[in-house]
């Protein structure tokens, strides 16, 4: 008997039918030699820190670093994972082969082997490797059946991931707690999650500390077209207007025209993150929707495999095109022209040496039937970016104008789709239709030497802050571990480098949503004051570096290709969370308050979460905001929304929150604070670790932080 373990019901129905397993059991299938059951995501985790020793239960600092001498794995303790797991174990104890038909990636297959490991699994084991869940896939697949082997560097990669997480995220999340929280609320740190709240915070604290600056510009209207001065930008309006009067004064000439014809290359096919980028600008589908709706099109067969992270198709997949292509009826007015032909086998499309264990996701030819609107619209995007790499490219006219007026150098560019090509496919989208218009500009053919009056004018302008993320820039910025890059080719080299896996970037942004470390305003992402605050106490790069943490996760990468040992990737973040340890057990910063401030994410928009309190009114009116910052006695105090602080915060860091241990403290007491140094007693204050209110004062001391004296 052979026992085939899915990764959940439904792949597990499919795989029955297909292999005629037809007879159905309590948790599993059974027919013609076969066994078909299933797990439902993780079954087995690694053990928590109380499994280890009685003395790692409490959170305690003088226990930390926690290390393990060797990581063990348990079930979950949940009665629907225990009655299944006891199933799977009793078929895996008398069966002759077991097949691994599990998720086909790091993830699934680490989920598989724990299981296989806890069942203490000692039959010979194969592994049913598929890109898409369709009839045909599955029966390929069963016929191409590959050695559990071939697979033990990718289970490395994914144990070695786990143990990374659990190391860094136990250790490092109970030493900020104890050291840095106030009451019961915990400060979650973790290996991605913590250098993407770096990475907002930072565009956070540019876009704070930014100082608009008005600019002036000198533009002219020559035969219908605008053209900008090449100068740079004038500071002064003085200066600008009598740039204007120079210009009046002198006739426009041409002094350079050049046209070029071009070609706007096909976009490329979609991997996980840029569907989620693009279904975050076109429909404002957070990260976390598009996977699932894009998971529930792949379980139902339109699609293939998605959480991969290439852009290319094997080249094994070129005969399979044209039959795919026929398939998609729906699109038949677009496909007509592909199928004319033979299908083309583009190097931007098929390169082996840029597929490792799936390819680009793209339909699988079996029509859509029975699924909603949000699910439409991702097959929509998926499907016309299938046919739209196929379709010639676009042909465009590229205009560049040189002239001048007097000894003033002007400049002007244009650009004219010739022939649209690919953008056919997009001709009736309202945003590409109004990005093409926006690019397109048809420009008068110019004859150099002419010249001519003109219209100048003064163009005035400010200069804009950094743009905030969105759930799409901050997609790309964890693939390319914070460097921009617009170039696809760019992108594709940078993404082993990349934090996170492409499966788990929507669930790493909405835990930081959870930890009211972030906010979103319509569809720009913010950091909280909670956030802030986190990242300034965390004086450990490696922790808040993209980039430190995307060699990481390169070094997880070779692991999975056999270039990199899993013991040498542990013993060093072993050593890591040592210094870390170290770093911040000696570290005398103050406490970090937490701002109960209301997240506006598009799962909570109706729930309602506490506003921070105001402080209470002073007995008698005390002028705050005319008292000197007392660590840089230069710049007055500002209220801002959880704290009064430094006017110049950025430089400084000086701040007196709203809410300490437990209490709101009136202006009166801060005043106490800044004029004397402390406060009169306060009662029911309560410190962190220790439940149990008690009356004090609070007294600043030599840091400007703020204890019980």
């Amino acid at each position: 008997m052979k026992v085939c373990i899915a990764e959940k019901p439904s792949v597990a129905k499919d795989i029955a039918e297909v292999l005629g397993a037809k007879q159905r059991k309590d948790g599993y299938y059974e027919g013609n030699g076969y066994q078909v059951t299933w797990t439902f995501g993780h079954f087995c985790t690694l053990k928590e820190p109380q499994d280890y020793t009685e003395r790692w239960k409490s959170w305690r600092l003088e226990e930390l670093p926690m290390i393990p001498s060797s990581f063990g794995i348990k079930l979950i303790d949940n009665p629907g994972v225990k009655k299944q797991f006891a199933i799977i174990e009793n078929l895996v104890q008398h069966c002759d082969e077991v097949i691994n038909c599990g998720d086909a990636g790091q993830e699934g297959e680490l989920i598989q082997r724990w299981v296989l490991l806890k069942a203490k699994c000692t039959v010979p084991v194969k592994r049913l490797w598929i890109s898409s869940l369709t009839e045909q896939a599955i029966r390929e697949g069963f016929q191409k059946l590959k050695e559990s082997e071939q697979y033990n560097n990718l289970y490395a990669a994914g144990s070695a991931r786990a143990i990374g997480d659990w190391l860094l995220g136990m250790n490092a999340t109970r030493l900020f707690t104890r050291k840095f929280g106030q009451g019961k609320v915990v400060l979650s740190i973790g290996r991605v999650q913590t250098p993407t709240l770096a990475m907002i915070v930072q565009r956070q604290k540019e876009i704070n500390a930014f100082v608009s600056e008005e600019y002036w510009e000198l533009k002219t209207i020559y035969r219908e077209t605008e053209f900008t001065a090449t100068i740079d930008r004038i500071k002064t309006l003085d200066k600008a207007e009598k740039g204007l009067a120079y210009l009046v004064n002198h006739l426009f000439e041409i002094t350079a025209f050049e046209k070029k014809e071009g070609k706007e290359g096909n976009p490329r096919l979609f991997d996980l993150t840029s569907l989620q980028v693009e279904a975050n600008k076109k429909y404002g589908y957070a990260a976390e929707e598009t996977l699932r709706h894009i998971q529930n099109l792949y379980e139902k067969k339109f699609v293939t495999y998605p959480r991969v992270d290439t852009t290319y198709l094997s080249e094994d997949l070129h005969p399979k095109i044209e039959g795919i292509m026929r398939d998609l009826t729906y699109y038949s007015q677009y496909t007509e022209s592909i199928l004319a032909k033979p299908i083309p086998k583009l190097k931007t499309v098929f390169d082996d040496k840029k597929v490792t264990d799936h390819h680009a996701i793209i339909p699988t030819g079996v029509l859509p039937a029975g699924i909603g609107t949000d699910e439409k619209r991702i097959y929509d995007l998926i499907t016309r970016r299938f046919i739209a790499a196929f379709y010639p490219e676009c042909k465009v006219s590229n205009t560049t104008v040189l002239g001048k007026v007097g000894q003033v150098e002007f400049k002007a560019t244009g650009k004219q789709i010739l022939e649209p090509g690919w953008r056919e496919l997009y001709a009736n989208d309202a945003s590409a239709k109004k990005e093409a218009s926006e690019d397109e500009k048809v420009m008068p053919n110019f004859e150099v030497g002419e010249t001519g009056p003109h219209e100048p004018r003064i163009h005035h302008g400010k200069t804009s802050p950094p743009k905030p993320f969105t759930e799409a820039t901050l997609l790309r910025a964890m693939e390319t571990a914070g460097k921009q890059v617009e170039d696809e080719e760019m992108r594709e080299l940078l993404k082993d480098n990349g934090i996170g896996r492409p499966s788990t970037r929507a669930n790493i942004i909405e835990t930081i949503f959870k930890r009211n470390y972030i906010e979103k305003k319509k569809k720009n992402i913010f950091a909280t004051q909670t956030g802030i605050d986190l990242i300034d106490t965390i004086q450990n790069e490696l922790l808040k570096s993209a980039e430190l943490t995307g060699n990481w996760e390169r070094k997880l990468r070779l692991i999975e290709k056999g270039e990199y040992a899993m013991e040498t990737f542990k013993q060093e973040l072993i050593e890591m969370v040592v210094a870390l340890t170290q770093e911040v057990k000696s570290n005398n910063r103050g406490m970090i308050t937490i701002a109960q401030e209301t997240l506006v994410t598009e799962d909570e928009k109706s729930k309602k979460i506490s506003k921070p309190k105001a402080p209470k009114e002073p007995k008698e009116d005390i002028a705050m905001d005319t008292l000197k910052c007392p660590k840089c006695k230069e710049h007055l105090l500002k209220k801002g929304k959880t704290a009064y602080g430094c006017s110049n915060f950025q430089v400084c860091g000086f701040k007196i929150p709203f809410d300490i241990m437990g209490k709101t403290i009136t202006d009166r007491q801060v005043y106490d604070l800044l004029s004397k140094g402390k406060t009169t007693k306060i009662k029911g204050l309560v410190m962190p670790g220790n439940p149990e209110p008690f009356d004090g004062r609070l007294v600043m001391n030599g840091a400007f932080n703020i204890e019980v004296g």
